[in-house]
């Protein structure tokens, strides 16, 4: 790029050198002819994103980020054409590549460290559409439900819900595992419903 700078440089100066030691001669005055009609500049067509596809792209375990870094710093540099790039935490050993067609999905993991192929065929939208959108885990609470603690100091215990709170996504619950009744405030998150 700094060559190809240096040399446009470089041209430049010898044109103006040119200039400067040939005199260029005065012309006449032009005639004024009749007003050409311009033709209206056709709009360029909006690229539309709904033939964009989704595609798996198999990774070494534990390495998605990497790969995802790889091909994120290829995408900025205008070296593939690629519309975005997803990891899902849920699908272990796999990035998400969306783009307009194989070949462009194919040239953009070509040469990139710790890919391992792609799965055959590409993904629906409705496959992966349960990792985008996070359901709310306060929405499945009821009170009187049993439910187990799948995080923080109660982890692995069960507890019956007395109160829900919405707006703060917590629950409060009473042990069933304690000795004696125990209401406990936990983050909504840490609740996993219990079939009884």
């Amino acid at each position: 790029m700094l060559f190809n700078l240096l040399s446009l440089y470089l041209l430049l100066v010898d044109k103006m050198s040119e200039s400067e030691s040939h005199p260029v001669p005065e012309t006449e005055p032009v005639q004024e002819t009749e007003p050409v009609q311009e033709t209206e500049p056709v709009p360029e067509q909006p690229q539309d994103d709904t033939d964009s596809h989704l595609f798996a792209v198999r990774t070494t375990g534990g390495q998605e980020k990497v790969v995802l870094r790889l091909l994120e710093t290829k995408m900025r540099t205008g070296e593939i054409n690629v519309q975005s790039i997803l990891l899902v935490d849920n699908l272990k050993g796999y990035v998400v590549i969306e783009a307009h067609d194989p070949q462009d999905m194919f040239n953009a993991i070509q040469g990139v460290r710790h890919v391992k192929g792609q799965l055959r065929g590409e993904l629906q939208f409705s496959e992966i559409e349960n990792y985008l959108i996070k359901k709310s885990t306060v929405s499945d609470l009821a009170v009187d439900q049993t439910v187990e603690i799948i995080g923080g100091p109660f982890k692995g215990m069960k507890a019956t819900v007395t109160r829900v709170d919405h707006d703060k996504e917590e629950a409060t619950v009473i042990l069933l595992d304690a000795p004696y009744q125990l209401p406990v405030t936990v983050d909504a998150n840490y609740l996993k419903t219990v079939a009884t």
